[in-house]
Order: C-alpha cells, then sequence, then structure tokens
C-alpha cells in the first residue's frame, strides 16, 4: 500500500473497510475489559466461591475492525469507510453475501476508494469473485500484514522471511485461478494457453520458494555459528515477547540504551536486536527485542520468521510484554501464548511485565502493585530497577552465590573482575591481602577457586 503518485502530489491510498462477524449473536459490541480492570475484579472475587469474572478473552468485531484500521494506518493507507457484516456463517462465493457485495460496491465508488480490505482471510474463489465484482483492488486481512511486514523489513534477512512468506500464500492462490481456467476455458485459444502460463508461474514461484529456503538455512546456520560462540562464555538470553504495539523497542531501549526504532505502529520492529544488559547482581544478559504477534498472525509468516523466533526458542527467560492499558489484554495474552505454543516455547521461564502504566489511573495501578504483577512505563523508566531484580531471579544457569575472597593486592587483573563481575559486600585489608565477601556469578567464582578462603562451602553446596 504505497503511496499513490497523482500528478505531482502523492496521496495514501484509500481504502474501504468491511468488518466481518461470523458469530450466531446479534451483535458483539461490548465494553472492553483493561488488564488493571480485570485484576480488579479478579481480586474481589477471591473470596467468593462461583463468582462469572468478566472475560476479556474473544475480540469483539468493533474491537477487531479498530484493531484492522491501526493495520492500515501501519500500512500508509486512508480510511475512506467503513462497514459490518453478520451472518451465521460465511458466503463460499463472496464471504459477505451478494446483497452486501452490491452495497460495498457502491460505497467504494462513491468515496473514490483505491482498494478494498477485509478483516478476514478470503479464499482464492472468493477473492477472484470480489475483485470481479468490485470497482477498485481487494485484500484480505493476510495480504495486508504481509503487505505491512515487507514494507519495515530492512535487512536482507527479513526481507527474505517476508518474500517467501507472500510467495507461499500467493502459490494456492494461483492454484485456484488454474482450476476455473480448466472448467471455464473450452477451446485452444482459453483453456491450453491458460494452463500453460499457470504452470509456467507456478514453477516459477515454486523454484524462488525453494531458493528462498535455502539462503534462510544459511541465515539459520550462521545464528547457530554465533549462538554457538555466545555459549562458550556463560551469557544468558533474555527475549522480549509480545502484542505488536504492547512497546516492547520502547523497553528494549530504556533497559538497554539503544536507539531502536520505536513507533506507535504495528510491526515497527521486524528485525532482531541483541544487545548486553548489566542486572543488579553485576551479572550480564543478551536481551533480545523480536517481532510482535498478532491476532491470527498468518502460519506462513511463522513459518518463514523461524529464523528470526529462533532467539525466541533458545532464550532462558521470556518478557511478555502486555499493554496494561489495553481493553483486550487477555485476548492478546491469549494470542501470544497461542504462537508460542506454536514455537514450542511456552513452557520457558516467563515474566509477564505490564508496561504503559504511565496511562493508568491511580487506583489501577495500585491494584497491580498490591497483586505483585511486573509493572513498568518503558516511556517515563518507572519500574526499570523492579524488573532488572526479577529477571536476576528468573534465571537459573549461572547462579548467584555468596563467597569469601582473599586475594593479593598486587593481582590488579582479579580484582578488576571482581569488581566489574560481581557484588562486593565487605572489603577488609589485611597487610598485602585483600579479603572480600562477594556475590556474583557461580562460574565466575569458580575460575577464582584459589582466591577463597578456606572453609567457603558457598561454591561447593550450590554445586551439588
Amino acid at each position: 500500500m504505497a503511496e499513490v503518485e497523482s500528478g505531482s502530489s502523492a496521496h495514501p491510498e484509500r481504502a474501504v473497510l468491511v468488518g466481518v462477524d461470523l458469530s450466531a449473536r446479534p451483535s458483539s459490541a461490548r465494553p472492553g475489559v483493561s488488564v488493571a480492570r480485570l485484576a480488579a475484579a479478579r481480586e474481589e472475587a477471591e473470596d467468593r466461591e462461583a463468582v462469572a469474572l468478566p472475560s476479556a478473552i474473544g475480540l469483539g468485531a468493533e474491537e477487531s475492525l479498530a484493531e484492522f484500521r491501526e493495520l492500515v494506518a501501519s500500512a500508509g493507507g486512508e480510511v475512506a469507510a467503513e462497514l459490518m457484516q453478520r451472518r451465521a456463517r460465511p458466503d463460499p462465493a463472496t464471504l459477505v453475501g451478494a446483497g452486501k457485495v452490491e452495497e460495498i460496491a457502491g460505497v467504494a465508488a462513491s468515496t473514490a476508494a483505491d482498494l478494498v480490505l477485509f478483516d478476514h482471510d478470503l479464499t482464492p474463489t472468493q477473492l477472484r469473485n470480489l475483485e470481479a465484482a468490485l470497482p477498485c483492488r481487494v485484500l484480505d486481512r493476510t495480504q495486508l500484514i504481509l503487505d505491512i511486514f515487507a514494507r519495515h523489513a530492512r535487512t536482507r534477512e527479513g526481507q527474505l522471511q517476508v518474500e517467501l512468506a507472500q510467495l507461499e500464500y500467493m502459490l494456492p492462490r494461483l492454484t485456484g485461478r488454474g482450476k476455473s481456467m480448466s472448467q471455464l476455458g473450452g477451446g485452444i485459444g482459453t483453456r491450453g494457453p491458460g494452463e500453460t502460463q499457470l504452470e509456467t508461474d507456478r514453477r516459477r514461484i515454486q523454484r524462488r520458494i525453494d531458493q528462498l529456503k535455502r539462503d534462510l538455512e544459511a541465515v539459520r546456520r550462521v545464528r547457530r555459528q554465533q549462538r554457538q560462540r555466545r555459549e562458550a562464555v556463560p551469557v544468558p538470553t533474555v527475549a522480549l515477547v509480545g502484542y505488536t504495539n504492547a512497546g516492547k523497542s520502547t523497553l528494549f531501549n530504556r533497559l538497554t540504551g539503544a536507539q531502536v526504532l520505536q513507533s506507535s505502529r504495528m510491526f515497527a520492529t521486524l528485525d532482531p536486536k541483541l544487545r548486553a544488559i548489566e542486572l543488579p547482581s553485576r551479572r550480564k544478559v543478551l536481551l533480545s527485542d523480536t517481532v510482535g504477534f498478532i491476532r491470527n498472525l498468518p502460519h506462513t509468516l511463522v513459518t518463514s520468521f523461524r529464523a528470526t523466533l529462533e532467539e525466541v526458542e533458545q532464550a532462558e527467560v521470556l518478557l511478555h510484554v502486555r499493554d496494561a492499558a489495553s481493553t483486550y489484554g487477555e485476548e492478546q495474552k491469549a494470542q501470544v501464548e497461542k504462537v508460542l505454543g506454536e514455537l514450542e516455547a511456552l513452557k520457558k521461564p516467563r515474566i509477564e511485565v505490564l508496561n504503559k502504566m504511565d496511562l493508568l489511573a491511580e487506583h489501577e495501578r495500585a491494584g497491580l502493585a498490591a497483586r505483585g504483577e511486573v509493572t513498568v512505563s518503558a516511556r517515563t523508566g518507572e519500574g526499570m530497577d523492579a524488573l532488572r531484580e526479577a529477571i536476576d531471579k528468573a534465571l537459573h544457569s549461572d547462579p548467584i552465590i555468596d563467597a569469601e575472597l582473599r586475594v593479593p593486592q598486587q593481582e590488579g587483573a582479579v580484582l578488576a573482575a571482581i569488581e566489574a563481575g560481581m557484588v562486593v559486600h565487605r572489603r577488609e585489608y589485611e597487610g598485602n591481602l585483600v579479603r572480600l565477601s562477594v556475590s556474583g556469578p557461580a562460574s565466575l567464582i569458580g575460575r577464582l577457586r584459589q582466591f577463597r578462603v578456606r572453609g567457603d562451602q558457598s561454591l561447593h553446596q550450590e554445586e551439588h
């Protein structure tokens, strides 16, 4: 959805948005329930059995359309009009039914729309029928998300991943068109050339898909080599995951001091970022920023971005960043966990980080704090110290242990390593020796075994 040149001026493409509610309910309109309000309701119900809590799972049609509107903005489009279709089941030919198609055609013509966007996936047949009936281009939800990914991919790896997902989405739609050619075409001038062109296109796309998979496998090999080099020095990885626009990149920048692009637009981050941060224990960890998840994330994208999401698979701890002010935070949480399940990362240690606390009312903030939630504001910096401490506690590899060390003062490199990598609780001088009471990573204290005070059993106890 790039900007369209019109004479000497450029303007964003105008889109008619079509929401589709395929539930049997007469209306899906309902008030949203923010994470903070839901937590407060649960707290009130803790002492009462069989109390129905407000459900925030399952986006209503209006909320889904609001999210779809944000996707259009991220793609650089302009909303010309919005329509909603409610029906018990999809129309196999056009998804929304013949009457609604006529209404959409009229609205598209009257608003001079460049395209019609459906907040639902279309089958090849539905897409073909709608393109024939409407006066402009037609895109479904997956095509729109793929377009956004294509706009935001900056690295060669990201561009390869997006192209692979686009071609895998396109291939069955070519198949659909091929079937119609063989069924409708009756002569030498129609059926034969049509099938020949289709087969040519299909083979060309399949060859490109195979090449992209080989290129991405090469990327994965490089990542594995990089990871093996990192694993030679025990530095745990912590991965940020969460719904798109939950504030992961802003939090990443706040924790690391990096200048990663932070934007209110969806899927602003596609390419993985990795930076080192220091925890209160003086341990160093690598923090990874990853692509945001979304409801009904196309499976082709999950597959294509497998190389990027390997950081999630390999991380020791996941930071699930949630928008505390979102009115459908529980639905977002469920969707993130669904993708984590596909990545076989659901059983990893996970810290839920409620972000955007600066947008909540005082009583909502107090309610979350009383429940012991990790609450932060990446924008203002609130809660960063508590978050670092929570990460420290969640890490199990290379645990923090206490030790007593006696180091000769001339061992400057050893003393520097202690200062850089441990917390010194007490320091005493005994002639030419420095006696230190420290807390630090077991790996580092193990390398300084010769300087441990006799009778200090902390390392031995930790190892056994």
